[in-house]
């Protein structure tokens, strides 16, 4: 067994998928019913992560565009979505995108993963939900047979870089991310698995 998978099953094994808890926080699906939580943490981590690196002009229509509750409902309906918030109690404290097949946002073939979104309240920053989240992520690439999980993170975002570089991902190439009409970089990061 190498050293990723034991990883996973380290840290999966304290996670279930009918929300067992790990350090205080429960992962769990997030369900079509639970579109307007889902629209609250996705503007509010967005801001918090994005909002002091870009205008407010830029914001508001990326936020439009992103979590308006129809495009999010249509998000949610997709069966090659899947999204799991994070609670804290009965708080969101985070959330999580998954993509395969026709819903990633590159073509990067069937046996590829895309963790489109992992956002943390700042609130609840630095108390491992981010590698919780990932692991999730992880263990449902394993679930589906996937051979690879990639993602796309901006150039500037350094936490975000170094977090991923840690856990194995690599660079593999960059695409155009919009906020707003600002043409922005990301860096397309790759984990074989």
């Amino acid at each position: 067994m190498g050293s990723f998978q034991k990883e996973v099953q380290r840290d999966t094994l304290m996670i279930s998928k009918k929300g067992e808890q790990f350090m205080g926080f429960n992962i769990k699906k997030c369900t079509l019913e639970e579109v307007m939580q889902l629209q609250e943490i996705s503007t509010t981590t967005f801001k918090e992560t994005f909002g002091e690196q870009n205008s407010p002009e830029h914001m508001e229509a990326y936020l439009e565009k992103a979590f308006n509750v129809e495009q999010l409902e249509r998000e949610l309906a997709n069966p090659d979505s899947h999204f799991f918030f994070a609670l804290a109690e009965d708080e969101v404290a985070a959330y999580l995108k998954l993509n395969t097949d026709g819903a990633q946002s590159e073509e990067m073939g069937s046996d590829a993963l895309e963790i489109e979104r992992i956002y943390v309240k700042s609130a609840f920053q630095k108390h491992g939900l981010g590698r919780l989240l990932l692991n999730r992520a992880l263990e449902m690439a394993g679930e589906l047979g996937k051979s690879k999980v990639w993602l796309g993170v901006w150039e500037h975002n350094e936490n975000a870089l170094s977090f991923y570089k840690k856990k194995g991902f690599v660079q593999t190439g960059a695409h155009s991310f919009y906020m707003g009409d600002d043409e922005q970089t990301d860096l397309i990061m790759v984990k074989e698995l």
